[in-house]
């Protein structure tokens, strides 16, 4: 009777091995898919994030020219500045005024 027994729980404990050893793959091959999607998403991280750098930079430069710009439109607005501006640059200047030219 002790050798029946015996036998009975041999092919009992070979399948709770064969599904321990199932469930061991199936975590391990989970695992490493979620290894290498983890993995995969840190790089598409890094990419964009250089990306996003880029763009704010240039978003910085625009911004930047914007404002220049802006001041240059106000100057121009002034009837001092485009005074000063027409007799430098196209060398105007007021009736009885004389340009002093230097070299």
């Amino acid at each position: 009777m002790a050798a029946a027994t015996a036998d009975n729980k041999m092919p009992g404990n070979a399948g709770t091995k064969r599904r321990f050893k199932l469930w061991m793959m199936f975590i391990v091959l989970f695992m490493g898919w979620a290894a290498y999607t983890i993995f995969g998403q840190m790089q598409q991280k890094n990419a964009t994030g250089i990306k996003l750098n880029a763009v704010q930079s240039q978003i910085d430069a625009s911004v930047q020219e914007t404002e220049a710009l802006k001041r240059q439109v106000e100057r121009l607005n002034d009837p001092e500045y485009i005074e000063q501006l027409a007799t430098k640059e196209q060398g105007m200047v007021k009736k009885g005024v004389q340009q002093i030219f230097s070299d």
